[in-house]
């Protein structure tokens, strides 16, 4: 049996820690013992959803300190956690961030997407987290393609799964998810729906231009932000958005971290879900929006592109946004079954089969292969 350690920065609902814990849960399904470690930051003593009690959890205490700086933060991250994990169990350790990979260093690491600092020691960090590593994986071709280009490194590329069904359910007729979706409608009537919080990476002074025009033709259309965790500051540029909202006399619900359960049917009533961010390597919040059966409308970005292909919505700035979602209210039986076939076509039980091959391949110490 492959004895595998997941490593994560966080237990918050962010993209990379989904992906950890469904890909632990997939890998223990295909007979490997899995233990995934991370940092419980704030007194979290458990993730922010249950867990398949067959896979080993290891949540390192990680008290806040008044005043920290991000960086500050973060390199106390590294350490806490580089103190605490013990390689020596393990067939394969696979840090899944800059911070895990950092700690523990020799390690296969997934690079999901790459970052711009310009502090430098987050900028070493990151360095380090790309080039330390004997393996490499992406989620996508084109960070793939971005990191040959500019590290001359050739990781294999193995996509995201999907959980295709719970999405898929909270769109069904059964009364149960009819109730869901109606307890969300009636909450905040016919909305637009961003996940992920208000942050640069996540374009959402893009939407807020985008939703502006929108609503203006659609004065009934809420704007909804849900989720919102991270580890980085951007008060600067949420008094940005704030101020530029007053200005358009928008007042957009932000509702936080959504409970796991509530997530789904949230999803499932939307009216439309942009999913504008800069930067992405795969886009797993918008492939679930396609399992629900909502219309996508996203950046025009090349991992975009490669990922939902015809399944979703270009657009390049404000004015495309809006007009690409004002078409989105419109129903297209087509696109939408386009979307969910999309999203069943990714499966996290496939996704686990071609990691243990790939772990197979590389064992620790060997050089990773071209891919």
């Amino acid at each position: 049996m492959m004895r595998i350690a997941l490593l994560t920065y966080s237990t918050k609902p962010r993209g990379g820690v989904v992906h950890t814990l469904a890909l632990a849960e997939a890998l223990t399904r295909a007979g490997a013992a899995v233990t995934v470690w991370t940092l419980g930051r704030g007194g979290d003593t458990g993730f922010f959803r249950p867990v398949d009690p067959a896979v080993a959890l290891r949540i390192v205490p990680f008290p806040e300190v008044a005043g920290e700086t991000v960086g500050a933060r973060i390199l106390r991250s590294v350490e806490v956690l580089r103190a605490a994990f013990d390689p020596s169990g393990y067939d394969i350790v696979h840090a899944q961030d800059c911070i895990s990979a950092n700690a523990v260093g020799h390690c296969v690491r997934t690079i999901h997407h790459l970052d711009t600092f310009t502090t430098p020691e987050l900028a070493r960090c990151h360095e380090r987290a790309i080039v330390d590593p004997y393996a490499r994986i992406c989620v996508s071709r084109t960070v793939a393609e971005e990191v040959e280009a500019g590290w001359g490194l050739r990781p294999a590329v193995i996509p995201n799964g999907v959980d295709h069904d719970r999405f898929a359910a909270a769109a069904s007729d059964t009364p149960v998810a009819v109730a869901a979706r109606a307890r969300w409608q009636r909450e905040l009537g016919r909305y637009v729906l961003a996940v992920g919080g208000i942050e640069p990476r996540k374009g959402s002074l893009s939407l807020l231009e985008a939703y502006a025009a929108l609503s203006r033709d659609d004065p009934g259309l809420a704007l909804v932000f849900a989720g919102g965790e991270t580890l980085f500051d951007y008060r600067d540029y949420r008094a940005a958005f704030d101020c530029r909202a007053r200005e358009l006399g928008i007042e957009p619900r932000v509702l936080g971290t959504v409970d796991h359960a509530e997530l789904p049917a949230l999803m499932a009533g939307a009216a439309v879900f942009p999913f504008l961010s800069t930067k992405e390597g795969f886009g797993l919040a918008a492939m679930e929006a396609l399992a629900a059966g909502v219309p996508v409308v996203v950046r025009d970005l090349p991992v975009f592109r490669e990922v939902f292909g015809g399944a979703v919505r270009f657009a390049a700035d404000p004015a495309d946004m809006a007009a690409a979602m004002a078409a989105s209210l419109v129903p297209d039986p087509d696109r939408a079954r386009r979307g969910r076939d999309l999203a069943a076509s990714f499966s996290w039980d496939a996704t686990a089969a071609a990691h243990l091959d790939f772990y197979r391949t590389h064992a620790p110490g060997r050089a990773a292969p071209a891919a």
